[in-house]
């Protein structure tokens, strides 16, 4: 049985001094760097947005970072602007391991939608191709690690378990922005889809 680890999202955006910072983002690094000769497949995932992103509070008069607004596939936070395509905030991490990954994803560059998981754009149908690279790789069991916890890493986890794979998180290689108890929420529903969280 083959294992994957996915690496969601660790960008300078959402580490300390970015758009979008995550507490001690940071520090995830170091633990994601010393996992990675442990797994036969690794990915690492990039979230890269168009200017003007659909998403971005920017784009919608009146509102503010964090606030929530209908979208057509559903609710959507809306996010300072971030990790926009070829910008330096959107750059991995310097100090992350990037040579021993097999695949980068990128997601969140269709303007209209958002997307916060590896597997799927925020419509929840929309692939982004990574299930099928994972099949024909053989991998079944997948550790996830990553920025943040609560949304990219958490949907990116329950999408995995609903497409059948053995998913795991490993907490200690988290962080998380916890938006209104958003991080109790997210491992609660985790480990109701059948998620272990490690380390936690």
């Amino acid at each position: 049985m083959s294992a994957g680890l996915i690496v969601i999202d660790v960008q300078l955006d959402f580490c300390p001094g970015g758009a979008l910072a995550v507490a001690d983002g940071d520090s995830v690094v170091a633990p994601i760097n010393a996992m990675m000769g442990a797994f036969d497949t690794v990915v690492l995932t990039q979230d890269w947005h168009p200017d003007g992103h659909s998403s971005f509070a920017s784009q919608h008069a009146g509102k503010a970072p964090l606030e929530m607004i209908e979208m057509p596939y559903g609710p959507q936070v809306l996010w300072p602007d971030h990790c926009v395509q070829g910008s330096a905030g959107a750059e991995f991490h310097p100090a992350l391991a990037t040579d021993p990954a097999h695949l980068v994803v990128r997601k969140g560059f269709r303007p209209q939608i958002d997307s916060y998981s590896a597997f799927f754009e925020n419509d929840q149908t929309t692939p982004t191709g990574l299930e099928g690279y994972l099949r024909t790789r053989g991998v079944e069991t997948l550790v996830l690690v990553g920025l943040a916890t609560d949304f990219c890493v958490n949907f990116s986890a329950l999408d995995a378990a609903r497409l059948g794979f053995d998913v795991s998180v490993d907490l200690a290689a988290c962080r998380g922005i916890d938006l209104d108890g958003s991080m109790e929420a997210a491992k609660t529903g985790m480990v109701q889809a059948g998620v272990k969280l490690l380390n936690g």
